[in-house]
């Protein structure tokens, strides 16, 4: 199983890419600003992952910057 997202701030391609996919039988799923955040945020940290443990402190230190 695979999965596309798909981002536009055009609400009618969104709605014509949505038709196509359901005229395809395939499952649309509209995710909200958040969700897309979410999913967007693990991606980076899943491309940055260097398996070294790093502090709360260091952490903090960067957030704060």
């Amino acid at each position: 199983m695979g999965s596309i997202v798909i981002k536009s701030d055009n609400n009618r391609n969104l709605q014509l890419l949505t038709a196509l996919a359901k005229q395809l039988g395939e499952t649309v799923s509209k995710l909200s600003p958040s969700q897309a955040e979410d999913l967007q945020l693990g991606i980076f940290m899943k491309k940055e992952k260097t398996g070294k443990t790093v502090s709360r402190k260091a952490i903090f230190k960067h957030l704060d910057a």
